[in-house]
């Protein structure tokens, strides 16, 4: 029998011979698409190329694509575990032809491989193709020799592929498999019969063959491409269970060590009593949240981190089904990175990362896991005593804000009580108090079309190219040429200029040509193309022939902040830990910001650490190299790749000394002194788990040395002490404030006394009653509340209502004497509301003393001349 990494290997080596390129899967994050949430199909990577957007590595490519679908129409969460087959993270094994190959030899490929390789039988197999598509069909039963009885039409529902409401799109071919009578699922539904797309286990899809030979319109209607291509995908958890003869996907080599693992630490055997559903969720889940977070993604409470904090909850909820209380999900990491990690490196060395972030969340949420369960019963015990089944959405919202249950969670315990949720409840509940953070900012280019349909001044290759790593300034001609409001955008045939990417900031310089000039003030990439955006400063552009010349300046200052990422990314590593990845980062001429993955504060005695570090290397003057190389070979060589960044076949390389290896396609320095000089300004949080550094090199850290010397220096003469006395000198200094604030203390409360008293004298009167409503100086609530209490004892028996203007706001003060509280009724917290409001304001408390707000200081003293006549209404007339 093959195990799943020979069947994943089998797969990629077939295609490889096949004359297929095959390429790294790219990460589950997906890189500038803000319409996925996740990578959810082989295709996402390729996207671009399908719409013409960029070239291919290659006109034929396979690889094994990451996949996470737990959102949108692709949400496979809530069966997860109670079948054998559906995943929230699973493998797409896939193959494309770019305008190279198509029907024909892409289902001969397929047959050959599930056939002649794989062994499968050919009675048990069946196509199904688009009804209108006569080709299709007529090549199965040509180029292979499947029974033709087994090749079968359906309409567009299952055998039409579509992008997206407009787009690329074609007819598709489906493989299926029968597996006997026996694994159907359906047997007690009345009128079932089992059949390919009939809905039960005993036929399932094994690989999908799409032909996107279409461009949908926006009418509806279907324009042929130019170029046609081949897009296929195959599950690889349902199809090793097939090869491997096993009637779960769970019952595979890919989950079992994971579940043995589970039953080792719960100390329940699988499947358990509750079928096995706990164990193949935790299995299941471990699995997306370790992919997810290995390529840069953070549990938190927006977007994509909050389904991980979703799923995580969810798995350690199950856990409790299984009656483990303690953190346990963390310690699933090393075996899945054991499992896994050859195909995908990524797992072993972010290992020691994932399994921090995933223990720390399980911490957090096992402290208000179990009372948040015990609510859920007794929410649940009432509801039955009252005949009700459904969840009060201020309920369930209740359980989210308060204990973290996410929705979904307390929908599925509702389900395995025969409840429902007030989801309309619950959402109105959230709207009320949800704050949502505002969305970070990105500049993007988007005109409406792509640069090929700018006006053409030359002719010559569509896209650009880059000779910026070696020249600053060269002889070329403007390709495509756009303006509009004011602006220029326009292509180069070769350009210095770099677009930004990676982090680091587009180029800006000069276009001269033949009586015109253009200001370049920023630089883009478009698609495959480099967009140049400037100003035209004089002239007309005619002759497209120009001299484009980088701000040298500008240019070097953000090779050294580039440089200085590198090595302070080693230095953090070195001084931290190896948890410790990329996040995020701005290289520009005058900063850099560099986000990394760390769970804490930084001290301060690691950041001087870290700090020293680059210096050292930069005193070293190691020699700064670049080159390129395979994708893998880097990766074998030891090269840092960041999560954020899709990479191609052939990578770029950047080697300082024999301290840094890392994939970049930035602009560096020659040698690490060339930055002089590094400083780090600050450190703080950027999100959960995620650590955000500023800092500057060069003369921009001489300038903020040279500052900090005259703030030393000024601070020295104010003080009167040398360099080393200033802490102690301020802290004396900050020690006597302190004390003189406390000795103005004291004196306000002996002044306010005095103040109480002669109020308390002049108290009046209403049935009998005596009252003192007043307004008073105070700084606080906190004095406010004393002169109270000071007020109370004065009055021995009666009501005291005190207000003061507190930082431009109103602030109200009740007190009621012990006797009136029991002989009259008189709540302190009644009267302070019945105040306030008058002022626009609200407030509460005890029966003796309560407090309250204002918003309109113009009715303070309304509020209070209305206290007579608020006592009389409460105490009753004479």
């Amino acid at each position: 029998m093959m195990k799943a990494s020979e069947i994943r290997e089998s797969f990629l080596e077939f295609f490889r011979q096949k004359d297929h390129l095959i390429v790294p899967s790219a990460p589950v994050i997906p890189q500038n698409d803000p319409t996925l949430l996740f990578t959810n199909a082989g295709m996402n990577q390729f996207k671009n190329i399908f719409l013409g957007l960029e070239k291919p590595p290659h006109p034929r490519v396979a690889d094994t694509q990451k996949c996470i679908r737990v959102s949108g129409k692709h949400n496979d969460l809530e069966d997860v575990g109670f079948d054998t087959y559906h995943h929230t993270f699973f493998e797409m094994l896939g193959n494309w032809s770019f305008g190279d190959y198509y029907k024909k030899e892409a289902v001969e490929f397929a047959w050959e491989l599930l056939t002649e390789v794989w062994k499968l039988p050919k009675d048990k197999l069946y196509a199904t193709v688009f009804r209108e598509d006569d080709e299709a069909e007529e090549l199965w039963k040509q180029v292979t020799d499947i029974q033709p009885e087994h090749v079968l039409r359906f309409d567009e529902k299952d055998n039409f592929w579509e992008m997206g409401d407009t787009g690329p799109c074609g007819p598709c071919s489906e493989i299926h498999i029968d597996l006997g009578e026996e694994r159907c699922d359906k047997k007690d539904v009345t009128g079932h019969v089992c059949a390919v797309n009939g809905g039960c286990a005993r036929f399932i899809e094994l690989w999908n063959l799409v032909f996107i030979q279409y461009n949908r319109e926006k009418d509806g209607s279907l324009v042929p491409l130019k170029q046609r291509h081949v897009d296929t995908g195959m599950g690889f958890e349902r199809l090793v269970a097939v090869l491997q003869g096993k009637a779960s996907n769970y019952d595979t080599d890919i989950f079992s060590p994971l579940i043995n693992r589970i039953s080792e630490l719960t100390k329940v055997d699988y499947p358990g009593p509750d079928g096995g559903v706990a164990h193949r969720v935790i299995a299941d889940h471990i699995r997306t949240l370790s992919f997810a977070i290995a390529d840069g993604a953070i549990p938190s409470n927006e977007g994509r981190g909050y389904v991980l904090r979703r799923i995580l909850r969810r798995a350690a909820r199950f856990g409790r089904t299984l009656n483990i209380h303690e953190p346990f999900i963390y310690q699933l990491v090393s075996v899945l990175a054991e499992t896994m990690g050859d195909a995908f490196p990524e797992l072993r060395e972010k290992e020691e990362y994932i399994a921090l972030v995933i223990r720390s969340e399980e911490e957090s949420f096992s402290q208000t896991l179990d009372r948040g369960l015990e609510i859920f019963d007794k929410i649940v015990h009432v509801l039955k005593s009252k005949q009700a089944t459904e969840i009060p959405g201020e309920d369930a919202f209740r359980l989210y804000d308060t204990y973290g249950f996410p929705l979904d969670l307390t929908e599925l315990m509702a389900r395995e009580q025969g409840f429902t949720v007030d989801k309309a409840g619950f959402e109105k509940a959230m709207e009320e108090q949800r704050k949502r953070a505002r969305e970070a900012g990105k500049w993007e280019l988007d005109l409406g079309y792509q640069p090929e349909e700018w006006p053409q001044l030359t002719k010559g290759e569509v896209e650009s190219r880059f000779i910026g790593y070696t020249d600053l300034e060269a002889e070329t001609e403007i390709r495509h040429l756009l303006q509009e409001d004011g602006r220029v955008y326009f292509t180069l045939a070769d350009t210095p200029f770099y677009a930004e990417s990676g982090g680091q900031v587009g180029d800006k310089g000069l276009i001269e040509g033949d009586g015109f000039a253009i200001e370049v003030v920023d630089t883009q990439r478009v698609g495959s193309h480099i967009v140049h955006i400037g100003q035209l400063k004089e002239g007309e552009i005619e002759n497209p022939r120009v001299l484009a010349r980088v701000n040298r300046e500008l240019r070097i200052a953000a090779a050294r902040n580039h440089t200085a990422t590198h090595l302070l990314h080693k230095a953090l590593r070195d001084t931290l830990g190896t948890h410790v990845t990329q996040a995020g980062s701005l290289v520009a001429p005058d900063r850099l910001r560099f986000d990394v993955t760390h769970f804490q504060k930084i001290d301060l005695s690691a950041l001087e650490d870290i700090e020293g570090q680059v210096n050292e290397k930069i005193r070293e003057d190691l020699e700064v190299e670049d080159f390129t190389t395979t994708f893998v070979e880097a990766r074998k060589m030891g090269a840092m790749a960041i999560f954020e960044e899709k990479y191609g076949e052939v990578v770029r390389v950047v080697k300082i000394g024999d301290y840094s290896l890392e994939l970049c396609g930035g602009t560096h320095l020659h040698h690490t002194g060339e930055a002089g000089f590094f400083r780090i300004l600050s450190e703080g949080s950027a999100a959960a788990g995620i650590r955000r550094l500023e800092a500057i090199t060069g003369k921009g850290a001489e300038d903020v040395v040279r500052t900090e010397r005259r703030i030393e220096e000024e601070l020295r003469q104010l003080l009167q002490c040398q360099r080393e006395d200033l802490p102690a000198k301020v802290r004396e200094l900050l020690e006597q404030r302190r004390q003189l604030e406390r000795e103005l203390q004291q004196l306000r409360l002996q002044l306010a006394q005095k103040e109480i008293a002669a109020l308390a004298e002049k108290a009046q009167s209403v049935n009998g009653i005596r009252y003192v409503a007043a307004k008073v100086d105070a700084t606080e609530v906190n004095d406010l509340r004393a002169m109270s209490d000071t007020l109370r004892q004065k009055l021995r028996s009666g009501v005291g209502v005190l207000a003061a203007e507190i930082q431009g706001k109103i602030s109200f003060a009740c007190t009621v004497t012990d006797d009136l509280i029991q002989s009259k009724g008189l709540r302190a917290g009644d009267i302070v509301k019945r105040i306030a409001a008058i002022a626009g304001g609200s407030g509460g408390g005890r029966p003796h003393l309560a407090l309250a707000g204002g918003r309109d200081p113009q009715k303070l003293d309304e509020a209070l001349r209305k206290v007579p006549e608020i006592l009389q209404e409460m105490v009753g007339q004479p």
